[in-house]
């Protein structure tokens, strides 16, 4: 069941029949913004997926606790200003198997309020919102231990963008362009939903070597913290991971398994207080770690 928090009375039940072979321009793709947001009662369903098992495909659907091998819908959050923009969202979403659209938020203080009454997997966050920004909107999910399983998934009109690294540094899984095709918009709900980081190797060395470069007066103790906690190894794999490598390169490149790569990289992210992969190299670089430019 659909959600907002600024409507009356129950959902209407509107037909949502999208094209995923359509357009990827959303507005094109969006049906008239009046039928967006009516509110309805919150949805008793629990979190159902347990967040001590980590998914073993990336774009697989959270499994529904006590019915091994079963899967239920990624539930996804679209927060967005414009009404278009959701409406073209929730549309392409509702086309797709698998995958459930449980509510709409305007800006940045809906979705973290949405966020904690619906528990979704994903939400699907616009960066520039009035009100509450999608920077600290989703700083504010990332940093509540009750949302620990709901992910963040980007939205945004430009790759390069000062606010995307924000938004990476503020915990965000990855992040998409809002003109990108329907089927990459369903792939990448489910890569986030499954705990993967969603950003290409290269575009990510790219975007935050750019804002690295940029930010020289990111303080030295803050960006560190943690890093001089790191072993030998832990280090090596830090490195290789904010170089694009990714856990079967690196189990290549150390002659470990993939596995032990996995472990070593939870362990990082405890020591770092990262919550993704994404925010790992965040800290790599900021760190001094990893210089720009240097492979």
């Amino acid at each position: 069941m659909e959600q907002t928090l600024d409507g009356e009375g129950a959902a209407s039940a509107s037909s949502q029949a999208a094209n995923p072979a359509g357009p990827a321009n959303l507005a094109n793709a969006a049906s008239p913004a009046g039928a967006a947001d009516a509110a309805s009662p919150a949805s008793a369903s629990s979190q159902a997926a347990n967040p001590a098992t980590p998914a073993s495909e990336p774009g697989t659907s959270p499994q529904v606790a006590g019915a091994p091998g079963a899967q239920r819908p990624v539930r996804v959050l679209v927060a967005d200003d414009q009404d278009l923009v959701r409406s073209g969202f929730r549309m392409i979403l509702s086309s797709y198997d698998g995958i459930e659209v449980v509510g709409e938020a305007r800006d940045g203080d809906q979705a973290v309020q949405l966020a904690e009454r619906l528990r979704p997997d994903v939400v699907l966050m616009d960066i520039r919102m009035p009100r509450v920004n999608g920077i600290d909107a989703t700083r504010a999910i990332r940093s509540n231990a009750v949302l620990a399983d709901v992910q963040v998934l980007i939205l945004t009109t430009f790759d390069l963008d000062e606010y995307v690294y924000d938004a990476l540094s503020a915990g965000a899984g990855g992040f998409l362009l809002k003109d990108a095709e329907p089927d990459e918009i369903a792939s990448a709900v489910r890569v986030v939903a499954a705990g993967e980081a969603l950003i290409e190797p290269s575009i990510t060395r790219r975007l935050i070597e750019t804002f690295v470069a940029a930010r020289p007066g990111v303080p030295a103790g803050d960006a560190a913290r943690g890093i001089d906690q790191l072993t030998d190894r832990e280090r090596e794999i830090l490195t290789l991971v904010a170089r694009g490598l990714n856990n079967d390169q690196i189990g290549e490149r150390l002659f470990i398994s993939p596995a032990t790569v996995k472990t070593h990289l939870a362990r990082i992210m405890a020591k770092l207080d990262a919550h993704d992969r994404a925010q790992l190299v965040v800290r790599a670089y900021e760190s001094g770690l990893v210089k720009p430019g240097v492979m």
